[in-house]
This record gives C-alpha cells, structure tokens and sequence, in this order.
C-alpha cells in the first residue's frame, strides 16, 4: 500500500488501517487498537474547591481551598481511566464516586497525593494510589 499524507482535518467513515508516523494533535473519537510508541498527553481539568470531577479529562488537577471539601465523580465508561492530583495544598478534599467497587471515599490531603482510577461494568475500581488514602 502507498504512503498517503493529509494536511488539515481528516475524517473516514470506515476507520484507517496501518501505521500512523508523525504526531496526531486534536481529538480522537473512536478506538484506537495497536501499540503505540511516544508520549501519550492527557487533558487536564483544573479544580479549585469543592465540586464535580469530570469524565471528559483523564486528569484533573486539584486545589483545595478549604478542610474536608466535598468532590463526587459520575460513572464513567468501560476502560475509562481517571486521575486525581493534588497540586496545590490549601486543606483537604474526599471523593466520593457515584459507583465504586471496594472503597466509599478517597481522601487527599497534601501536595502529591494521588488516585488512579479505570471505570469497569461495575463501577470505578482503584489501581493505584500515592498518599491518598481510601476508605
């Protein structure tokens, strides 16, 4: 098959088959099978206080501005996975997910605490933690 190259948006109604070489920026909609080698950048979401965390960006960024602010996370889909950074320490945060499998709440209370999430069919479940502290 003859190398093709695009410039400006590309869209196919029946999908690409075959190896992508270069750098892909804007937004994929749809799967994406295969192995993939480079750096993979998530979007951020920068939270200051209490509220939603959201399941538009793989990570979320939070501030806390006050003690024990309340921050909930809707259900996601199937293999979605969620991140949760605590950058900037103004006191302390619990999440508490719609569907979780194992554990009520996440709490972060310091710069560097962390939660990485995956969404399953039976709702979010913890892969990793670093300080924050699940109950």
């Amino acid at each position: 098959m003859a190398s093709t190259t695009f410039s400006g948006p590309v869209t196919s109604t029946n999908g690409f088959i075959g190896a992508v070489t270069g750098n892909i920026t804007g937004n994929i909609t749809g799967n994406v099978t295969g192995n993939i080698t480079g750096d993979v950048f998530a979007t951020n979401q920068a939270l200051s206080g209490a509220g939603a965390v959201n399941v538009t960006d793989m990570l979320t960024s939070l501030t806390t501005t006050g003690a024990s602010q309340a921050l909930t996370l809707a259900n996601g889909t199937v293999g979605q996975i969620k991140i949760i950074s605590h950058i900037v320490d103004g006191g302390s945060a619990v999440l508490t997910p719609t569907t979780k499998i194992g554990f009520t709440t996440i709490t972060f209370t310091a710069v560097g605490d962390s939660a990485m999430l995956i969404y399953t069919a039976q709702g979010w479940d913890i892969v990793a933690l670093n300080g924050a502290v699940a109950a």
